[in-house]
């Protein structure tokens, strides 16, 4: 996640981050004209693919990929640029760093967890179609189910369940997607969990 030297430091930086923030693909292809690494990264470890990514600015990760930005590399927090698509719910662009060989599940955090946690339907959909594990466990225990359940999401619950996404599995203490559903009260996602055969 290299920064060219000419530039790493003053506006000329400044200027890269606001035109990938902007989604200004012309500017950005500027700098990549002129020798800019498309794995350049933010201070925070972000490279502008991942920016882009998350932003939903999907003519400029069409550029990036274009020019060979890494789809599989991670910021220090160990993030994807699919995971932040995952995360913000951009599926034509989900479906683009995948088509680009963006790996779908992976050790850790994935694209799904992401999904799952703010009940990105479509895209979760659109994961399990290309082969997440629907019941791969998060480095806090949970399952994509149990985040869903967490996050009140009732759509994202009801297609990780279409694709039989399993209710019994516990986290770290125990709880399972319906503990998590009834602690927060949620009746109608409470209510689906049982017809999925869920149990006290």
């Amino acid at each position: 996640m290299a920064v060219v030297p000419s530039l790493a430091a003053g506006q000329a930086f400044e200027q890269l981050l606001k035109a990938v923030t902007q989604g200004d693909a012309k500017a950005v292809g500027d700098y990549l004209a002129r020798g800019l690494d498309p794995d350049t990264a933010d201070p925070d470890g972000n490279t502008i693919l991942m920016i882009a990514a998350r932003l939903g600015h999907q003519e400029l990760v069409s550029l990036l990929i274009s020019r060979k930005a890494g789809v599989g590399r991670r910021s220090p927090h160990g993030d994807t640029a699919l995971m932040m698509a995952s995360l913000k719910g951009h599926l034509a662009i989900a479906k683009l760093l995948v088509a680009n060989g963006a790996q779908v599940s992976h050790p850790g955090w994935t694209p799904l967890h992401y999904a799952a946690f703010e009940g990105r339907s479509e895209v979760i959909r659109f994961l399990l179609e290309k082969g997440a594990d629907k019941d791969g466990l998060a480095p806090n225990g949970f399952t994509p189910l149990m985040l869903a359940a967490r996050g009140g999401h009732l759509e994202a619950a009801r297609t990780l369940l279409h694709e039989d996404a399993n209710v019994a599995i516990r986290g770290p203490i125990g709880e399972t997607a319906l503990s998590i559903a009834k602690g927060r009260k949620e009746v109608e996602l409470e209510s689906l969990l049982r017809r999925a055969g869920a149990v006290d």
